[in-house]
């Protein structure tokens, strides 16, 4: 799978400004979605270890501010920490993503039905927004814009559905499943990406028309095809995704 994030070596550049915290907290963040990226988006096998000399040097930085990202990915559920041996991508058997996608499509569900009782005019234009921003990404065959603008949409509906107890469960099963849901779009048995965007279309217009019984029947399928997608990707044979034009 060819990741967009350069492998060539981008530092990261501390932000200039004197607020000390504001500087750290700052840099850690733009190192932590880096990570989480490069991670995400398949560069590392599923099981691999983590090469923290090589992502050092690749992002120019020293081990410590790396090993604190890993810490928060290992948090997320994308990696596991090894006792005194590092890290390594977390492997996910087909058992644990119908467990899963189940578990989010269950809760995506719920969120979509609580949203269309709670959500404003303004968070319905600005997930519309986030909507055709993704589709200029999907016309440009760009997977990492693609991907990043469609969980902004997912986790809209969620916040919109205005239930801490929900997001937080979301947000924690979302982790452990961001790297497969990724790769579920390269599924070859089915035009997995042409798929997600007619179903992000259907969801966009019930979430229009407040359609909470809709919706939610609509969320549930569409996480239970991105299941069967990531299924069938996990048992293809493992070659690079086709590069962006």
């Amino acid at each position: 799978m060819k990741s967009t994030i350069p492998d060539t070596g981008v530092p990261i550049t501390p932000p200039a400004g004197n607020g000390g915290d504001r500087q750290e907290a700052s840099l850690h963040g733009e190192i932590l979605l880096r990570l989480r990226d490069y991670v995400v988006e398949g560069n590392i096998p599923d099981g691999a270890r983590v090469p923290e000399r090589q992502l050092c040097e690749m992002f120019g930085i020293s081990r410590t501010p790396l090993r604190e990202a890993l810490k928060v990915l290992a948090a997320e559920g994308l990696i596991e920490l090894l006792p005194n041996r590092g890290a390594r991508v977390r492997q996910l058997s087909q058992r644990d993503l119908e467990e899963l996608f189940d578990v989010m499509a269950g809760l995506e569900s719920l969120a979509g039905r609580l949203a269309c009782e709670a959500i404003t005019d303004e968070e319905i234009t600005a997930i519309e927004q986030q909507h055709y921003e993704m589709y200029g990404h999907y016309l440009h065959r760009d997977m990492h814009g693609y991907f990043q603008t469609n969980q902004r949409i997912h986790e809209s509906i969620v916040a919109a559905a205005r239930n801490e107890t929900l997001k937080t469960a979301y947000a924690n099963f979302a982790g452990r499943i961001r790297r497969v849901r990724y790769s579920a779009n390269f599924a070859r048995k089915r035009q997995r990406w042409e798929e997600a965007m007619r179903e992000h279309e259907a969801i966009l217009d019930a979430l229009r028309r407040r359609a909470g019984s809709e919706l939610s029947d609509i969320l549930f399928q569409h996480l239970r095809n991105k299941r069967t997608a990531a299924i069938e990707h996990l048992t293809e044979p493992q070659e690079d995704a086709p590069a962006s034009p």
